[in-house]
């Protein structure tokens, strides 16, 4: 597309981890990142228990926009907290991409709580341009594209690509059908996995299993369970990420 951004020293971006921990194990923090340009936030994906707390430590302001994977609460928790401080910042509605099968679950579990706000007048929605999402989106510019992955449920999880940049897995089961159709480049790959697979996650032994060597050679490791959960993986010859963890994607365009 000729209308976004050109590649130059003025566009790195890099990836924040605020969490990278599963859900019943949240000392790692809830699995959460924030794509940067030039270090300041562009994006933030997901927002789970302790997400807002972390990025406003970094960035001191509020998320300029995000993206949601899936509802579940590991991920989405702390969007209530962020409605009620948008709204007594009186920031102007944030937005919020969210692919068109989640969002009603994603009201259903957040906005219809009676009463959003103590003082009134309030209800979730208000705080966000919600931006349902099928295949693509564009922010910034750049083109954004979505994949729904092997989750529990078909539709309810999806990654998220930066073509050329990066690939979010969100939570999944392993998926080489995708990445073998959709990278553009030399994308850097975050890729769930915990040492033990399930029906809505990848296990340490799923990866030699389900991807050639070379693409694992490319995969960052998040949303385990605690560090020692991290060290093995690190010490099978995987690249983990850990809480505080930068990532440089190099220069972009989409």
């Amino acid at each position: 597309m000729t209308d976004l951004l050109p590649s130059d020293s003025n566009n790195r971006l890099n990836i924040f981890f605020h969490g990278t921990g599963s859900g019943g194990h949240l000392a790692l923090g809830s699995s959460a990142a924030t794509v940067e340009q030039n270090g300041q936030p562009l994006l933030l994906i997901d927002c789970g228990p302790g997400t807002l707390a972390s990025f406003q430590q970094r960035y001191q302001c509020l998320p300029p926009a995000l993206f949601i994977s899936h509802a579940h609460m590991d991920h989405i928790a702390d969007l209530e907290i962020l409605t009620v401080r948008a709204r007594l910042a009186g920031l102007a509605p944030i937005p919020l991409f969210a692919p068109l099968s989640i969002i009603t679950t994603l009201h259903q579990r957040l906005a219809t709580y009676p009463g959003s706000m103590a003082e009134g007048d309030h209800n979730f929605w208000q705080s966000f341009q919600l931006q349902p999402v099928t295949q693509e989106f564009i922010w910034q510019q750049r083109q954004w594209l979505v994949h729904a992955t092997r989750h529990h449920a078909p539709n309810s999880s999806f990654a998220l690509q930066l073509p050329g940049i990066m690939f979010y897995s969100g939570d999944t089961r392993p998926i080489p059908e995708i990445l073998s159709h959709c990278l553009q480049g030399d994308e850097r790959l975050f890729h769930d996995c915990g040492l033990v697979a399930n029906p809505s996650h990848t296990g340490l032994d799923d990866l030699a299993r389900e991807y050639s060597a070379s693409l694992r050679q490319r995969f960052v490791l998040y949303h385990y369970a605690d560090q020692a959960a991290g060290d093995q993986l690190q010490q099978a010859g995987y690249s983990v990420a850990r809480p505080g963890d930068c990532f440089m994607l190099g220069t972009a365009s989409a």
